[in-house]
């Protein structure tokens, strides 16, 4: 009798599922996004001026030094961010996404203006550390991303997953160049900027300003239209929330987005219930999809995603929000950790050690040059120059992650791709600091072919990696703490990147061989290569494949292995 009552499996089909899925979260992406452009156009906009801050201190009269107390700076707010990086991680699980996030935005407003104040280098290592220490945004923004898109399929993810690094895009072009134009003022502008003023005093606090004003800006937009993806902090109120609705009410346009996602989930849950109530509870190995909502009667509507089937399986231990240490961190996602931190010590060294490349001045005294590794040479580029360049860098970054990055992932995948880039990524390393050797008509060239191979790979390979860490996460609540781990991991390698790549830098221009910090990190590279190749790709916790090869490996239909479950349930009982 159990067995015929129990063949029968009303669970929708994965077509069904499929032709359900939940349209892509637009408006908020598009929130998230304007919160997230704050931080690259504070970050990437000093690197312009770094170089000539750090020679403004007087620390030193060695040129070939400046690059070492430039990779102080850059690293002062990475080695912070390391040390609260868990903190703000798990903090995210326990009181939300929200207050994180926006509390990250304070901390870089705080931060770039006591930045724009540094009269020297003790001060300026004191603001980036405050920004480091109260910024815990980029773990939770990736696990913000993944719980937008975890109601929905896989399909999401490519384009979901590359909105924020087009972002940063538009961020380390917009930053660059405002910091290279803004910064010192006088000199540049003096006619609207007089000698004798704060702006002489404090020749790069304007850049600062202006970075603090875009912050203030994200902060306003996050409290006012940032809702909260917390699975068990979404359903309560947000005054913020509302406030921003009220507004948006009075204005015509924007009427059909004032309804809150707290009164849209309340009206699916109603549109849910079934028009009977079934109180006859079940033994859970005797439990069928006879009296569930999705087989009673009810009222239909297009805007009622469909049940996720998947979170309401007795058998699946994903949606356990408390494990422990042990099963968070798996062996698939301490290998993505590794590999994203190894990934952000070579591309971090990459971004602090390029603009002072080519901010170097070619020697006074030329160096004999002894092929293939002893040779020294620099660009002498000015700041604007170099902001220049950088907001080029940023503009083809933000063209390749529209157009070219989404369809590429969906198309190789994200574990085939990453592969791919680690294996090849040392040579970039290898090539770059050969550029001074080229002819003057050819070095510019050479700098944009370098860019282009650069951000390519820097814009295939961090989606991947996300991609891999949460679909690797045992349960999407710990995925505040996965992200959060994983961006300690990188501050602490985006901090030592930038300091050891600066030591060898200046020791390469001392000895003869600029190149010996670039090598070394092709050396990194090809460590991250051999972690990456042991990554391996896991089934979606939304993907419903996994279900279907398994009942076709076992030649019996879905209903049966819910009766043979059901069957030996009742005889272990």
């Amino acid at each position: 009798m159990r067995s015929i009552l129990f063949s029968k499996d009303t669970r929708p089909s994965t077509s069904e599922r499929n032709s359900t899925v939940p349209p892509f979260p637009k408006r908020q992406m598009l929130v998230l996004a304007i919160c997230r452009i704050c931080e690259p156009i504070a970050f990437m906009g000093i690197f312009p001026y770094i170089y000539f801050m750090i020679e403004d201190f007087n620390l030193t009269e060695d040129k070939s030094k400046i690059s070492f107390y430039a990779g102080m700076v850059t690293s002062a707010f990475t080695f912070a961010e390391f040390s609260t990086g868990l903190l703000w991680g798990r903090l995210s699980d326990k009181i939300g996404r929200k207050p994180v996030l926006l509390t990250g935005l304070i901390g870089t407003a705080i931060s770039v203006l006591i930045f724009g104040f540094a009269p020297n280098l003790t001060v300026a290592l004191i603001a980036r550390a405050v920004g480091g220490l109260l910024n815990g945004n980029m773990g939770v923004l990736q696990t913000t991303v993944a719980e937008l898109v975890t109601s929905t399929s896989k399909e999401h993810q490519p384009r979901a997953y590359t909105i924020m690094p087009v972002v940063w895009c538009l961020g380390s072009i917009i930053g660059p160049m405002i910091g290279g134009a803004l910064a010192r003022p006088c000199i540049s502008y003096p006619s609207l900027f007089p000698p004798g003023t704060i702006w002489d005093r404090y020749p790069y606090l304007l850049p600062n300003l202006f970075s603090a004003f875009i912050v203030l800006i994200g902060v306003i937009n996050g409290i006012l239209f940032l809702e909260e993806t917390h699975a068990e902090k979404k359903s309560k109120p947000d005054r913020g929330l509302a406030l921003g609705n009220w507004i948006l009410s009075g204005l015509p346009i924007f009427r059909k987005c004032t309804e809150s996602r707290d009164e849209k989930s309340k009206f699916a849950e109603m549109e849910a219930q079934p028009l009977l109530d079934h109180d006859d509870e079940q033994l859970p190995g005797y439990q069928t999809n006879e009296n569930t909502p999705e087989n009673s009667p009810r009222i239909r509507s297009a805007s009622v995603a469909s049940i996720q089937w998947d979170s309401l399986d007795l058998e699946n231990g994903r949606g356990n929000p408390n494990l422990g240490i042990s099963k968070i961190f798996t062996r698939p996602v301490v290998l993505n950790i590794i590999s994203f931190g190894i990934l952000a010590f070579h591309t971090m060294t990459f971004d602090q050690l390029f603009p002072v490349f080519l901010s170097t001045a070619p020697p006074d005294e030329p160096i004999p040059v002894k092929l293939p590794f002893k040779f020294v040479d620099g660009f002498g580029l000015d700041s604007k120059t170099v902001g220049i360049v950088l907001s080029a860098q940023g503009a083809y970054q933000l063209v390749v992650n529209m157009f070219v990055i989404p369809p590429v992932l969906k198309h190789f995948g994200p574990r085939r791709l990453f592969r791919f880039l680690v294996l090849a990524y040392f040579l970039l390393y290898l090539v770059t600091p050969y550029l001074v050797l080229l002819p003057e008509k050819y070095r510019m060239i050479g700098v944009g072919l370098v860019l282009i191979w650069k951000c390519t790979f820097a814009s295939m390979a961090y989606p991947a990696n996300a991609i891999l860490t949460a679909d690797s996460a045992p349960s999407p609540l710990a995925l505040g703490t996965i992200n959060g781990v994983a961006a300690s991991t990188a501050s602490l390698c985006r901090a030592f990147g930038p300091t050891i790549s600066g030591i060898l830098y200046a020791i390469g221009l001392q000895s003869g061989y600029s190149g010996m910090a670039w090598w070394c990190s092709a050396l990194v590279a090809i460590g991250g290569a051999i972690v990456g190749l042991q990554i391996q790709e896991l089934p979606n916790r939304n993907d419903d494949k996994a279900v279907h090869t398994n009942d076709a490996e076992a030649g019996q239909p879905e209903n049966t292995q819910v009766t043979s479950r059901s069957a030996s349930s009742g005889s272990g009982s």
